[in-house]
């Protein structure tokens, strides 16, 4: 079994900062892809970006130049760096990861961390 544990939300004003940080716990995994998504009240959830243990990367066209997603696969960890914050991209940000277990690959997601852009 896999846990993602979430960090680094919390309450940010317009053109501002945060990094969030996702570790990936548990015995005899192997990560293939790690991702960022959102959701809104209201809304679906949404891919934000992702990471491919290979370093490619891939993003919302919403994010695009202002977010960063970045990986430390020694730590089974995953980060995004999120610049220039707008009102609405205020949400729930999960963590998301695939890994290979023994012959199989699974799914995981984290319990969410609230991010909320409000001047």
């Amino acid at each position: 079994q896999v846990q993602l544990v979430e960090s680094g939300g919390g309450l940010v004003q317009p053109g501002g900062s945060l990094r969030l940080s996702c570790a990936a716990s548990g015995s005899g995994f192997s990560i293939k892809t790690m991702a960022w998504y959102h959701q809104a009240p209201g809304k679906q959830r949404d891919l934000v970006a992702t990471i491919t243990s290979g370093g490619r990367t891939n993003y919302a066209d919403s994010v695009k130049g202002r977010f960063t997603i970045s990986m430390d696969s020694a730590k089974n960890s995953v980060y995004l760096q999120m610049n220039s914050l707008k009102p609405e991209d205020t949400a729930v940000y999960y963590c998301y990861a695939t890994a290979g277990v023994g012959s199989f690959t699974y799914q995981y997601w984290g319990q969410g961390t609230q991010v909320t852009v409000s001047s």
